[in-house]
């Protein structure tokens, strides 16, 4: 009896240890954020076609990571608009390998923002990447307006004032940043023509969560090329639909 019960014993400490190793699986670690390795990526990115300087060339230098200022209104995603941007490790780029809202590879917004050698995007890699700790969602390649940056003061969220503990360099007229969506429909429902033109092709698809690509289009800077990227993209799509179709016609001709 005493060898039977050792052996129960054992069974369910087995059964235990396994049950316990499989909910370890389960659970995965948080992904960290290194502002090091940002500060590598933006390094090593070329500057937008489009100018993002002003003449301003104060140097911001932070170790701290970026952070929502307590003075900023939070704009939040929602709980199910899930990550696809982070990293999986350090040595990756969040926003090298995103998509645009046209549906192809996004462009760098900006990786040097009125010559202070910051980059725009939460990462701060020069892209408006975004990803689960990105709770506003700076997704929206704008070149300012100071309408807007009143606007934007007067609503809670100072974007003027430079915060070089969270290497936020402050924006002028004119300067390229990646924007919060929720807060660039904020500017167009208050009015038309307060929110700010923007950037397609740097501009990411979670964008079109929060506004219509149709709106997006009657504020774009680079509208012209956008066009004929989507030109292209259709005609591809006509192309593999025909071949599609006629695969699928030539079984029905054997028949």
């Amino acid at each position: 009896m005493t060898a039977l019960s050792s052996l129960v014993e054992l069974s369910v400490s087995a059964v235990v240890g396994l049950l316990l190793a499989l909910l370890c699986l389960q659970i995965k670690p948080a992904k960290s954020f290194s502002p090091s390795a940002a500060a590598a990526s933006a390094a090593s990115i070329a500057t937008r076609h489009t100018t993002c300087r002003s003449t301003r060339a104060q140097y911001y230098v932070a170790s701290a990571p970026y952070r929502t200022s307590s003075r900023v209104t939070i704009l939040r995603a929602s709980d199910d608009d899930n990550d696809d941007d982070d990293a999986d490790n350090e040595s990756k780029t969040p926003g090298a390998s995103s998509i645009n809202v046209l549906g192809t590879k996004m462009e760098c917004c900006c990786s040097d923002v009125a010559n202070t050698g910051i980059g725009t995007g939460f990462y701060r890699n020069g892209y408006c990447s975004t990803g689960e700790q990105d709770f506003g969602r700076h997704t929206v390649c704008v070149k300012v307006t100071s309408e807007f940056l009143e606007f934007s003061k007067n609503v809670g969220n100072d974007l003027s004032t430079p915060v070089p503990e969270f290497m936020f360099p402050g924006l002028s007229e004119g300067d390229v940043w990646c924007l919060c969506a929720q807060r660039w429909y904020q500017a167009w429902e208050a009015a038309p023509d307060l929110a700010p033109k923007l950037y397609l092709r740097a501009t990411h698809e979670k964008t079109l969560d929060y506004v219509p690509y149709d709106v997006l289009r009657m504020y774009a800077l680079d509208g012209d090329e956008a066009d004929e990227e989507r030109r292209g993209l259709d005609e591809q799509r006509a192309k593999l639909e025909a071949l599609l179709g006629k695969a699928a016609e030539e079984p029905q001709k054997e028949e």
